[in-house]
């Protein structure tokens, strides 16, 4: 990959493109011509503000279709230590400008508004655009600015990597003859550095349902309680290890308590520091299970204590062509081999041809081994009130659609009178199937 030379002056964080002050005597003749010779970007982005963007950095084109594009620019994102955000913005020049790739990350922090992220990520655009801009006689409308940096320097961390999140949800909903509720409490605890990563969680739901049939009040409700923990340790760039114990307590799974502690050891066929585009892990863990149920179970058991071992591959791929995240875990218990699941969990969108993309969420269980089924059957109102876990042999799910858009190719246009309420965006016909 060739790199984009960076001068210094583009090098400086505080870098920005400004239109010069001559740009706005200029007839508007020679400026629609000026702009027609800037360069056409793609913006790979599925939740970046792209009409704020168009406003902010109008010196270049904007096109919807990445094969009209001379640089395509993908940005991804995963989630820092201290629950921000890294954004990797992966500049891909085609054409003219083939050869000239680059990528520069922006750091959000936890507590940073939305209109905070959006600067931030403007901001590094106008950076990495910079060298394919300066090739283009648009660039003599254009100017550099560096703003120093403002307050003081960032003192050391008296938090020392921790950090601590509790959250409380709840949700209602009722008319004259139903009602539904529900509440749950969530509360974190980590500790995450390049060497090691602590997570220590508590979460608890509770959900009730009413309804008045013929005069008859019919309620349900439900219960959850959890808590786990996960020390990991780092290996190097590919590898892996760490102790995962985990607790919890189901109405709905018939669970009274269970106790599951689970070393485990991870591979990585990639470098993990290139995680925000692509992946490919093995993970196995060796379980052991301490469970009290509710009820006896079908198996005429009250209490459980268990061995079993699980291995999963996860791939994430994110690409010019699209995205793609999928993962297939197998797990069996050591006392019998036929107690066993199955599941596999597939994300796909990619841009088929020109104008074409395509979505697939799917997921499907093969399920072999519900031992905490409790005995006998259940009724109606446990059946249609979701009440109590029932025995299956497999499940699934799936989303999909197609999407095809024609027309014009440029999208530099910002109008938002009305909102979405037309449907679509700006440039072209979009024809969706789902």
């Amino acid at each position: 990959m060739k790199k984009i030379p960076k001068p210094a002056v583009f090098a400086l964080m505080g870098c920005l493109f400004a239109a010069l002050p001559g740009a706005a005597q200029a007839p508007p003749d020679d400026l629609e011509a000026l702009k027609k010779t800037a360069p056409r970007i793609f913006i790979d982005c599925g939740s970046c503000d792209l009409e704020y963007i168009k406003d902010e950095i109008p010196f270049v084109n904007y096109v919807r279709d990445r094969k009209e594009a001379d640089v395509h620019v993908l940005i991804t994102t995963q989630t820092t230590a201290s629950e921000g955000k890294e954004y990797t913005l992966t500049f891909m020049g085609r054409d003219g400008f083939s050869g000239i790739d680059d990528s520069i990350r922006y750091y959000s922090k936890k507590d940073d508004t939305e209109d905070d992220v959006r600067k931030g990520l403007v901001r590094t655009l106008k950076q990495g655009l910079a060298a394919y801009v300066v090739r283009t006689p648009i660039a003599s409308r254009l100017q550099v600015r560096y703003s120093p940096e403002n307050g003081p320097a960032a003192g050391p961390d008296r938090w020392n990597h921790w950090l601590f999140n509790i959250s409380v949800d709840g949700y209602l909903e009722g008319e004259e003859s139903a009602s539904k509720g529900s509440i749950g409490l969530n509360a974190t605890a980590s500790r995450v550095t390049e060497e090691w990563k602590l997570r220590l969680g508590f979460s608890s739901s509770f959900r009730r349902d009413s309804f008045v049939y013929q005069g008859t009040k019919i309620e349900s409700s439900q219960e959850s309680y959890g808590a786990s923990g996960l020390l990991v340790k780092s290996l190097g760039p590919h590898w892996s290890a760490g102790l995962a114990l985990d607790a919890d307590s189901s109405s709905y799974g018939n669970i009274a308590f269970r106790l599951v502690p689970a070393p485990a050891i991870e591979y990585n066929l990639f470098s993990y520091a290139e995680s925000s585009r692509r992946q490919l892990r093995f993970l196995y863990r060796l379980r052991f299970e301490n469970v009290r149920y509710r009820e006896p179970t079908i198996y005429d058991k009250t209490r459980d204590r268990l061995w079993g071992e699980s291995l999963s591959v996860t791939l994430d791929l994110k690409e010019k062509w699209g995205f793609i995240s999928s993962s297939l875990s197998g797990a069996h218990y050591f006392h019998d081999f036929k107690k066993n699941n199955l599941t596999l969990n597939a994300f796909l969108q990619l841009n088929l041809v020109k104008g074409l993309s395509a979505y697939l969420f799917a997921s499907g269980s093969r399920v072999h081994d519900q031992l905490a089924l409790a005995r006998g059957t259940a009724t109606l109102e446990e059946i249609l009130l979701e009440r109590r876990e029932l025995a299956t042999s497999y499940s699934y799910f799936a989303i999909f659609g197609l999407s095809f858009t024609f027309g014009s190719a440029y999208t530099n246009v910002v109008n938002p009178r009305f909102g979405q309420l037309g449907g679509g965006d700006s440039g072209g016909v979009t024809i969706r199937v789902n």
